[in-house]
C-alpha cells in the first residue's frame, strides 16, 4: 500500500467492507441499511455504519436510534470542562423541567403564547431598569437568537437613523461608515459587511489593554460616521473598553461639528455582568451617547444556549421604518427581529433565573467568579512561567505585569480591581520564553486538551497578533475544587514539555543525534508518578499569608 500525506478512512473503511462477506460497499451510496444490522444492543458486533448522509429506506425503533446517537456525542467534550466558551452549560433541575414542559412553544406566536409573552417583556423591562435606563424613557427591546441578531439590529438602527438625518439636511447617504477596534467580535465586522456600512476599524496596542484605542477614535469621525461599536467585555482579553471616554469624546466631536453620533454597546458578555459586581462603572444607559446595548442571555445571564437581547434606551432611537407589523397570526403584532420562529423556552429561562437569583443572586454568582479568576491569575503569575494579559486581578488602575505577585485575595470587592470580566488571558512569559525558544505555547493547549480541558491558544487582534494568548472563562460551574485541578494540570504539562526539551538539550549536548520528534513525545505521553494530594501542602505556619500567596508558595516548592 502506498503511503499518502493523508488516509480517508471513510474510505478505507467502505474499501475493506466492499471485500468482506456480507459486504457493505453500497452503503455509500445508498445508505440503504436495515436497522437489526446496525443495532449494536441486538448483536455482538456492528457490522455495517449507521446513515451519514443519506436517509435510509427503512427507520429503526426509537431506543436504538436514541443509544446510537447518545453514544455518537460520548466523543463531545464535557461541557463543564470547556473553558473556551464563554457560553452557559448548566440548567437546574427546576428551569429544565420548565424548558421541556414549553419545548414546543414559538416565541413569534404573540396570540397562541399570551404569557409567554408576558415573560418577554418583563425581562425587557427588568434587563432595562439593570442598564439603568433614565427616568422619562420608554425603553424598547426585543429577545434574539444571540448577540450576532441584536448587533445587527442595533447597527441597522443606527444606520437608519442616520440616513433620515443625512435626508433632513440634504445630505448625502451612500456612503456610512461605523468605528470598532480591531478586538471587536466577528458579529460586529458581519454588520458593517451584510449592510454596506464601512467599518473603520481601529488598531489596538498593549497601551489600550488590546483594546479600542480612544486617541485614535477623532480622527476616523465624519458626518457619515453612523456610530460606533464599543465593547463591554472583548473576547480576547476579557477588558471592558471605556465608554465613558468614548462618549466624552463624541460630545466634543458634536460641540466642533454639529454632527451627533451615538454609541450602541456591544454587551454580549458584560451587559449581565458589570450590574452586579461593577455597579459603579458607568457604561450604560446613563450616558447620553449609549442609545441601544445588546447582551446574550445565555452567557452570563445564565441561561441555554439560544438567547440574545437588544434594547434601545427610548422608542425614538428604534425607527419606525424598521418595525413590521403582522397580522396574519390573529393580531396586530410589532416584529423587529432578523429570524422570525424562535423557541420560547429560553426567555422563560431567563426569567426564571432574574426571580430565583435576584439582584443578590446574580451578585453572588458573579462575584465567585471574579474571585475564582483572580486567585486563577495569581497562581498563573506566581509560578513565574505566565503572565496575564487580563487584569482583573490588578488594583483599579495598575494595567501592567511588573512580575511581582498580587497580594489581593483578601480583597473581595471587585470594585477594588480594573472592570472586566471572569476571563484570565494568559501567555508564557519573556523570560520562560527566552529560557525554553523551543516550548510552543499552543502545547500547553494540546495537552491540557488530553486531560479533557478546552482551552484556546489564539492570536491577538491583527495589530498584536504577533502574542498569541491562553484564555480559561471562568464560568461560575468552574468551583475552586476544578479550578485548583486545572491549576495543578497546567504546572504539570509546562513540566513535562521542559523535561521533553532538556531531554533533547542533553542528548545533542553528548553528540547524540536523537529522534527529536519521537523522543519528545515518547517523554510526553510518559504519565509520571501519581500525584497525590497532600494535606500538608495546604498548611502554612505563616497565618497570615492570604490563600492565593498560600497556593502560589506551594506551586514554588514543589513544581520549580
Amino acid at each position: 500500500m502506498t503511503l499518502s500525506k493523508h488516509v480517508s478512512s471513510g474510505r478505507l473503511l467502505a474499501s475493506i467492507q466492499a471485500k468482506s462477506p456480507g459486504s457493505s460497499g453500497d452503503y455509500r451510496t445508498s445508505s440503504a441499511i436495515e436497522h437489526q444490522a446496525f443495532n449494536p444492543y441486538s448483536s455482538n458486533y456492528s457490522t455495517e455504519p449507521i446513515p451519514k448522509f443519506r436517509i435510509p429506506d427503512e427507520g429503526t425503533e426509537p431506543e436504538t436510534s436514541y443509544q446510537l446517537i447518545k453514544d455518537d456525542l460520548e466523543l463531545d467534550g464535557k461541557p463543564a470542562l470547556n473553558l473556551a466558551s464563554f457560553v452557559n452549560t448548566y440548567i437546574d433541575p427546576h428551569a429544565e423541567k420548565l424548558a421541556v414542559e414549553n419545548l414546543n412553544k414559538n416565541l413569534s406566536d404573540n396570540d397562541e403564547y399570551p404569557a409567554l409573552i408576558s415573560l418577554h417583556d418583563r425581562c425587557v423591562s427588568i434587563i432595562s431598569h439593570l442598564w439603568n435606563v433614565p427616568s422619562g424613557n420608554t425603553a424598547v427591546g426585543t429577545a434574539t437568537t444571540g448577540s450576532s441578531e441584536a448587533i445587527h439590529l442595533g447597527g441597522l438602527a443606527m444606520k437608519r437613523r442616520w440616513e433620515t438625518r443625512q435626508k433632513a439636511a440634504g445630505r448625502p447617504y451612500d456612503r456610512p461608515n461605523i468605528l470598532l477596534g480591531a478586538n471587536a467580535q466577528v458579529a460586529l465586522e458581519k454588520f458593517a459587511r451584510y449592510f454596506d456600512v464601512e467599518p473603520r476599524i481601529i488598531p489596538v496596542c498593549k497601551e489600550s489593554s488590546y483594546c479600542l484605542d480612544v486617541t485614535k477614535i477623532k480622527e476616523e469621525l465624519d458626518e457619515n460616521t453612523i456610530g460606533i461599536f464599543v465593547i463591554l467585555g472583548s473576547t480576547y482579553t476579557g477588558h471592558f473598553e471605556d465608554v465613558q471616554a468614548v462618549s466624552d469624546i463624541l460630545d466634543q466631536y458634536e460641540r466642533e461639528t454639529g454632527f451627533d453620533i451615538s454609541i450602541h454597546v456591544d454587551g454580549a458578555s458584560g451587559g449581565l455582568v458589570a450590574p452586579f459586581v461593577h455597579p459603579n462603572h458607568v457604561w450604560d444607559f446613563r450616558l447620553d451617547r449609549v442609545r441601544s446595548i445588546n447582551t446574550s442571555g445565555h452567557k452570563f445571564g445564565l441561561t441555554t444556549a439560544g438567547l440574545g437581547w437588544v434594547l434601545w434606551k427610548d422608542v425614538k432611537y428604534l425607527p419606525e421604518s424598521l418595525i413590521f407589523i403582522l397580522k396574519y397570526l390573529g393580531g396586530d403584532e410589532k416584529s423587529y427581529t432578523l429570524n422570525f420562529s424562535r423557541p420560547g423556552y429560553p426567555v422563560i429561562h431567563q426569567y426564571y433565573n432574574f426571580i430565583t437569583l435576584g439582584f443578590n443572586g446574580f451578585t453572588r454568582v458573579h462575584k465567585a467568579s471574579m474571585a475564582n479568576a483572580r486567585l486563577f491569575s495569581n497562581f498563573l503569575e506566581a509560578t513565574g512561567y505566565f503572565e496575564c494579559v487580563s487584569d482583573v486581578h490588578r488594583p483599579r488602575g495598575q494595567l501592567v505585569f511588573d512580575g511581582s505577585l498580587q497580594d489581593t485575595a483578601a480583597d473581595s470587592d471587585p470594585e477594588s480591581f480594573n472592570p472586566g470580566l471572569p476571563v484570565v488571558a494568559f501567555k508564557f512569559t519573556e523570560e520562560f520564553k527566552e529560557k525554553y525558544p523551543d516550548i510552543p505555547q499552543a502545547a500547553v493547549a494540546t495537552l491540557l486538551r488530553v486531560k479533557g480541558y478546552i482551552i484556546p491558544n489564539y492570536p491577538l487582534p491583527p495589530s498584536a497578533s504577533d502574542i498569541q494568548v491562553l484564555r480559561v472563562v471562568v464560568r461560575y460551574t468552574l468551583t475552586v475544587d476544578i479550578l485548583d485541578r486545572l491549576m495543578e494540570d497546567i504546572v504539570r504539562v509546562v513540566e513535562r514539555l521542559i523535561l521533553a526539551v532538556e531531554k533533547m538539550d542533553k542528548s545533542y549536548a553528548k553528540g547524540e543525534k536523537p529522534n527529536t520528534i519521537g523522543d519528545a513525545l515518547l517523554t510526553l505521553v510518559t504519565n509520571p508518578n501519581i500525584e497525590h494530594e497532600d494535606e500538608v501542602e495546604w498548611e502554612t505556619p505563616d497565618n497570615t499569608m492570604n490563600e492565593t500567596r498560600r497556593k502560589s508558595r506551594t506551586v514554588h516548592s514543589t513544581f520549580c
